[in-house]
């Protein structure tokens, strides 16, 4: 359903400094055309702040981002809104809206201050709301849907956007186990390059080809599912005892948490 082809995005070697700490510190992080990558890490790892970066809600102290090679702060909005969309974690829920307008918005790049819909327009929001499960809120007010059903809206916003790069900060937040599980599946079956942070372990293990796994503001490793996902990565990074075996039918690593040994 994209419409942009997909891209290589890029940090090099970003920091991010505030008040003197740094949230990020010299990330160099690499997602190449169609490839799905997995942002993880403990809380204040600086998932989040890096994924600002990306989508140009924060500028990196030093170092910069690029798409396709070019540097994301010198591209116009228009631009790079229809090479990248990003869906965040917490969306302001009070403006009043339908949830076809939220769709429609990510229709924006292609059209003329003040243009409104047109029929090819109307065909893709339609779609994108058929794809997450929600052609049937189209009319229901935005700010009165659960967080689920609000998260759902959003990544179809993105998918309306019909950008061939998507950044996803927490996608599966709020959402039941079959819409994660349809979430990151339209992921893989669109082919959008795609850099998601996620919390959920197995999650990252099934859908995605690397796993990044930041601590401290640093990437920590960088690799497939099967090369990163260890118990002792997960002892060393998220302070658990784990066990971590391959999955009956895929193969891919399935991380067990040992309750008793936690700490």
């Amino acid at each position: 359903m994209t419409g942009a082809g997909t891209g290589e995005l890029r940090a090099h070697a970003v920091s991010v400094v505030v008040d003197g700490r740094a949230l990020v510190a010299d990330v160099d992080l690499t997602v190449s055309p169609g490839e799905v990558v997995a942002l993880v890490g403990p809380n204040g790892a600086g998932k989040s702040t890096l994924l600002r970066t990306f989508y140009r809600a924060r500028r990196p102290t030093s170092g910069r981002v690029t798409l396709d090679g070019e540097d994301i702060w010198g591209m116009n909005g228009r631009r790079l809104a229809r090479g990248l969309a990003a869906v965040l974690q917490d969306a302001p829920g009070e403006f009043e809206l339908t949830v076809y307008d939220v769709v429609a918005m990510g229709r924006t790049p292609y059209k003329r201050p003040f243009e409104g819909d047109g029929e090819q327009d109307r065909g893709i929001v339609h779609r994108a709301l058929a794809e997450l499960d929600v052609a049937g809120l189209a009319r229901a007010p935005f700010d009165r849907l659960s967080g689920g059903e609000r998260q759902r809206v959003l990544i179809a916003r993105a998918l309306a956007q019909e950008a061939g790069t998507m950044v996803l900060d927490e996608p599966t937040n709020h959402l039941d186990l079959r819409h994660q599980l349809d979430v990151l599946r339209l992921l893989r079956r669109i082919g959008v390059t795609a850099l998601v942070a996620l919390h959920d372990l197995n999650l990252a293990s099934a859908f995605c080809d690397r796993v990044c796994v930041m601590d401290g503001g640093r990437v920590v490793a960088d690799g497939a599912p099967s090369e990163v996902l260890t118990a002792d990565l997960l002892a060393e990074v998220y302070r658990v005892r784990a066990v971590v075996d391959p999955h009956p039918r895929t193969g891919a690593p399935q991380v067990s948490v040992l309750p008793d040994e936690m700490g």
